[in-house]
């Protein structure tokens, strides 16, 4: 074990560029360096150590919100992002009278902008630390499955502890290459986030499902955020008193754009790939997860729209859930096309082949074999398990009754020191639960949770018996019992939710709440599944790392790319401006124009199209955004970056890091790079900074917001700077 991990230090060490192949890729910074030769060559003229720097431009200025990306672009913690990534501010703040959606939001004062909700966070990474040895190193192979990981877990919060004591920062100890490294990473923590500007819907989300993860594209999805602290300087609860925060870095843009063929840099939060997985794992994916979570999304989608169908308060309130379950199906569907058109488990299968022909040929061949055999093992388990989990989840698809399991949760947690609780019930996570449990004051009507928990029970008793967690349907109401439950409880009044923080847990077995009592007797079902599951998640511990390292070297020997899976931790990615072929025949260009638009729009949604909009283009009031080659406003463009969810709102740069786009979708056709880079088909598609700036000047008019941003112009326009 030993050796096969000093194998995979040692391959990352001497990494270097000629392991490079396409533009696949999602790198830490600290590898960067390494890529010094390919960046060079691509033609990106930051220099790679700058990159590196956390601390320098332009990765000081690249941000998190916590499931999305976004950048400083001001010194006066001015946040640029998606549209969809800010969608939750500009939903809570809407109503059926004044629907923000639909109709646009622009502060011309920072004294109009509006709090984007008590869940909002800015992230900024500053410091990045590996510890390994001091999460793995010397644990004990004696130690059970469980017992491994409640080490392992012990160690990860000790390290976190430490990290913050200074309560400006939020830590965090994530795993690399499947356990095989951890890195602890500290962020600082910004909790004022307010909303500034957002286009209207007609633009932000043109196009919407239907248009959702296709080429061509028009969307203009971009919004601005602002960061705020407190009068000294740092992090503070939302406060009329605070102030702007001052990012001491933050991206310049250039208006000049790019042209096919350019280079480009993307840096940003990534979620999660699953490029190291097995051919099993990939099979049972297809064949069993993601057709039942297809299943159960349009399902879920189908009973909100009916439930709020003709009541327009209640259909914006689930507006932004509704948005984020589509987007989730749309991905899983394109996944299961994806794996449909390209077998990727056989082309797993043969990788599999190669390298247990290389591992073989190794030292220590008998311990490698037994190592393939325990891996099986373990991910077969971690399958099984994860069949049990996803009918819980099912029969828990309220929010009411995931809100009382939470509330009795930290309840009993909260009579352990807090070092001994479980991560995500310590004293760190309470401001967290809160702004969770305040949040569906915007996000919650009754019939509709009724509605689901309802039609969810109906979908969980079809699920088949073996994967119904022991003991749970004993437990649960019948359908036609589940809507009286939730109109007895008195959770839906946030009041009444946030009481129950302060209440010991002898307290709840005394309460009347029909929800309160079931999540009670829910409990042990909870702690069996959550002890089966660090059962399985140490053993994969222990057995995983040992196989990536084995990969990694087996990687190294071929020259090819060694970075970790995607975890939402910073990544850097590059690639090119270009077009693609999706199949034969068929070769799609790599930008967009507004007269596409045009071509697209009708008169009723998702097409539908601002009439300032229309006026502009067909009078081609274009200025200094008109692209010489197009001879109009780009919309969007694809490049050949590695991508996936989470990079939503990534700063695309060009050559000199200046801000030219902002990523938010891949085609279709790339959905399936989460499990294996397809270089010729996979792209990304971005909005042009030069479509949002136009849309800003000419048609938002959001002049206070575009002089606050450092512009550069092209250069044959009279020089400007904002």
């Amino acid at each position: 074990m030993h050796r096969l991990r000093s194998l995979a230090v040692l391959s990352i060490m001497l990494f270097n560029s000629q392991t490079s192949i396409a533009d696949e890729g999602q790198w830490q910074p600290y590898q960067l360096p390494e890529l010094k030769a390919e960046l060079k060559r691509l033609g990106i003229a930051i220099p790679a150590e700058k990159l590196a720097d956390l601390k320098k431009h332009p990765m000081s200025a690249i941000i998190s919100l916590g499931g999305c990306s976004a950048s400083f672009v001001s010194d006066a913690g001015l946040v640029v992002t998606n549209h969809h990534c800010a969608y939750g501010a500009i939903q809570r703040n809407s109503n059926a009278t004044r629907n923000l959606i639909a109709d646009g939001f622009l502060a011309k004062s920072k004294a109009e902008e509006l709090p984007a909700g008590p869940n909002e966070r800015i992230y900024i990474t500053d410091q990045v630390d590996n510890v390994t040895q001091q999460v793995v190193g010397d644990l004990s192979a004696n130690l059970s499955g469980r017992e491994r990981h409640e080490a392992i877990q012990k160690r990860i919060k000790k390290l976190i502890q430490e990290c913050e004591q200074d309560k400006a920062f939020r830590c965090s100890v994530p795993s690399f290459h499947r356990g095989l490294e951890y890195f602890r990473i500290r962020q600082l923590l910004i909790r004022d986030v307010r909303l500034v500007y957002a286009p209207s819907d007609k633009i932000g989300t043109f196009g919407g499902e239907v248009d959702n993860f296709e080429w061509p594209r028009h969307t203009g999805d971009f919004a601005f955020l602002r960061a705020y602290v407190g009068k000294d300087g740092r992090p503070a609860d939302p406060s009329p008193s605070n102030v702007p925060y001052h990012s001491k870095d933050f991206l310049r843009v250039s208006a000049e754009g790019l042209k096919n063929g350019d280079p480009i840099l993307l840096a940003g939060y990534p979620g999660r790939t699953s490029r190291y997985k097995l051919a099993s794992e990939i099979r049972f994916a297809r064949d069993v997860s993601y057709p039942r979570r297809v299943e159960e999304s349009t399902a879920d989608v189908a009973t909100i729209n009916g439930a709020t169908k003709d009541d327009a308060e209640a259909a914006v309130r689930y507006a932004s859930v509704v948005k984020g379950i589509n987007n989730g199906l749309k991905k899983t569907q394109g996944l299961l096309d994806g794996f449909a058109r390209k077998d990727i488990a056989a082309i797993k299968d043969s990788q599999y082949a190669m390298f247990r022909n290389w591992l073989a040929q190794q030292k220590n061949s008998a311990e490698n074999q037994s190592l393939l055999k325990e891996l099986d093992e373990v991910v077969a388990a971690d399958m099984a398990l994860s069949e049990q989990e996803f009918a819980w989840a099912v029969a828990n698809t309220s929010d009411l009754l995931r809100s009382a399991r939470t509330l009795y949760r930290l309840a009993l947690e909260q009579k352990k020191p807090d070092a001994e609780r479980e991560s995500g019930f310590q004293e760190r996570d309470i401001p967290f639960i809160k702004a969770r449990l305040t949040r569906l004051e915007q996000s919650l009507v009754v019939k509709v949770d009724q509605a689901r928990w309802t039609a969810a029970l109906q979908r969980y008793a079809k699920l088949p018996a073996a994967t119904h967690p022991a003991g749970l349907d004993a437990l649960l109401p019948s359908a036609d019992q589940a809507a009286a439950m939730i109109a007895a409880s008195q959770l839906a009044q946030t009041a009444n939710r946030l009481a129950y923080l302060d209440k010991p847990a002898d307290n709840f077995q005394s309460a009347s709440d029909a929800m309160i009592a079931l999540a009670i007797k829910l409990q042990p079902i909870e702690m069996a599944l959550e002890n089966q599951r660090k059962e399985v998640d140490g053993n994969l511990e222990k057995v995983i790392p040992r196989y990536m390292a084995a990969v990694i070297a087996w990687k190294k020997s071929q020259g090819k790319p060694v970075y970790a899976d995607a975890n939402s931790t910073l990544r850097v990615t590059y690639g090119t401006v270009a077009p693609y072929t999706p199949r034969d025949g068929i070769s799609k260009g790599p930008f967009t124009s507004v007269e596409g638009i045009l071509e697209k729009q009708s008169n009723s949604a998702p097409f539908e199209v601002p009439p300032a909009l229309v006026d502009a283009v067909k009078a081609q009031r274009f200025g200094i955004f008109r692209d010489a080659t197009l001879g109009t406003v780009p919309v969007n463009f694809l490049s050949s970056a590695d991508t996936t969810g989470g990079n939503s709102g990534s700063a695309v740069l060009n050559k000199n890091a200046e801000l030219v786009g902002l990523n938010f979708d891949s085609t279709y056709e790339s959905v399936t790079k989460d499990w294996y880079f397809d270089a010729p088909i996979t792209r990304a598609i971005h909005v042009d900074i030069r479509y949002m700036l136009w849309v800003m000047q000419e048609i938002d008019h959001a002049d206070n917001v575009l002089k606050e941003m450092q512009i550069r112009y092209p250069s044959n326009t009279k020089k400007r700077t904002h």
